[in-house]
């Protein structure tokens, strides 16, 4: 059953008490990655496998994604900067603990391609933080090989 969380701005992305932050480089300008962030929401679950379904909601204002194990987040993007910020807070979810979370995926020029940095804020449970901070080494592999998988993905596509 889905729980609301509580609300939160894009400031939480620096306050939270839990914040995992990873980052990792991609050949494609950071224009195109954000269009992939963005505006392909449906293409998600081909660069990140831990996401089987993604499909924007309320006119493009918000996002429902699935992930693998059944975890359902609803989401309301919170910041839109084309080539620079993507970010979005979870209003609902099926998972257990978690209070309040907060995604942002930023882009910087970097040489000839993009440097991708993204924050998981997220506050919750005593159990929910301590599973979350230790799970830090999981979560960044599985940003990492999604990284991999985008630039793969961008690096294929006709210009």
């Amino acid at each position: 059953m889905a729980h609301r969380l509580r609300s939160e701005n894009l400031g939480f992305a620096g306050t939270a008490p839990v914040r995992l932050v990873f980052a990792a480089e991609v050949s494609a300008p950071p224009d195109v990655v954000y269009r992939a962030l963005a505006d392909d929401v449906e293409g998600w679950p081909r660069w990140f496998t831990a996401v089987t379904a993604a499909v924007p909601v309320a006119a493009g204002a918000g996002r429902e994604v699935r992930l693998r194990g059944g975890i359902v987040f609803r989401e309301t993007v919170i910041a839109t900067e084309p080539g620079e910020r993507y970010a979005y807070r979870i209003d609902s979810t099926n998972a257990p603990g978690p209070r309040a979370l907060v995604e942002e995926w930023r882009l910087t020029p970097a040489g000839s391609g993009t440097r991708v940095r993204w924050t998981f804020a997220a506050d919750g449970s005593p159990l929910f933080r301590f599973t979350l901070r230790r799970a830090r080494g999981l979560v960044g592999r599985s940003f990492r090989d999604a990284v991999r998988s985008l630039d793969r993905r961008l690096s294929a596509a006709p210009a």
